[in-house]
């Protein structure tokens, strides 16, 4: 007799679910990664911008030129600001989806914690059923045996 739990599909869709979890999760990452390192590219490019600010203010510069560069730099600290703000939503958004990987993972344990139970009692079982077949077997012989 072969072990059939009737909750089978319920845990694979917990374990499809926590799949799924962690899919997303991954993607989540990725997407913060991503806004760090515009961040980082845009701190580099003011970086560059003001060295050259720095250097032009030296060289004798139209102040048209000077001013152009000012306003460029002060673009990119806006996109730094926006860039900042959207790095905090992608942070949240990891932390909600290692939330949900959490309980996904959880409520797979408890899933596969009651299909073992239910195999634990199916073993026990099959167990018993053969240990009373044996004494049973072992009763009728000694009984047949001639005196």
């Amino acid at each position: 007799m072969r072990f059939h739990y009737s909750f089978q599909k319920v845990v694979d869709l917990k374990g499809n679910e926590k799949t799924q979890a962690e899919w997303l999760l991954s993607n989540a990452l990725g997407e913060l990664q991503a806004q760090e390192k515009s961040l980082v590219e845009l701190m580099e490019q003011r970086n560059e911008i003001l060295l050259a600010l720095q250097a032009a203010a030296e060289r004798r510069t139209p102040m048209a030129m000077i001013r152009e560069m000012q306003d460029y730099v002060d673009y990119l600290d806006n996109c730094i600001t926006r860039k900042q703000g959207e790095i905090s939503q992608a942070n949240q958004e990891v932390s909600r989806k290692q939330d949900n990987l959490n309980t996904k993972a959880l409520d797979e344990k408890i899933w596969l914690k009651a299909r073992e139970k239910a195999l634990g009692i199916f073993k026990q079982n099959m167990n018993l059923r053969e240990q009373n077949e044996l004494d049973e077997m072992a009763t009728v012989r000694f009984a047949m045996k001639p005196l």
